[in-house]
């Protein structure tokens, strides 16, 4: 499991491949979130793709890190 010290402490992801959400700080000071696999984890970012494409996440801006579950499978439209 990565694991790296935060602005909050120490944060443990599970291995690249697995969904994440990712809470970090942008430019202007404000939170946003990044949600989807995690590609990658080095000593200078995290790596997700996610619904905004593939996002480079400098770990100096993390404030928050976990793993979440899967993505609810879509249930099938028909007709009765």
């Amino acid at each position: 499991m990565p694991e790296w010290s935060s602005r909050q402490g120490r944060i443990s992801l599970p291995p690249p491949g697995a969904r994440v959400v990712v809470r970090y700080l942008i430019p202007t000071g404000e939170a946003t979130d990044a949600l989807g696999e995690l590609l990658s984890v080095d000593d200078q970012a995290l790596v997700v793709d996610g619904v905004r494409g593939v996002e480079r996440i400098p770990v100096d801006t993390v404030v928050a890190a976990k793993g979440v579950p899967p993505r609810p499978q879509r249930r099938p439209r028909g007709g009765r």
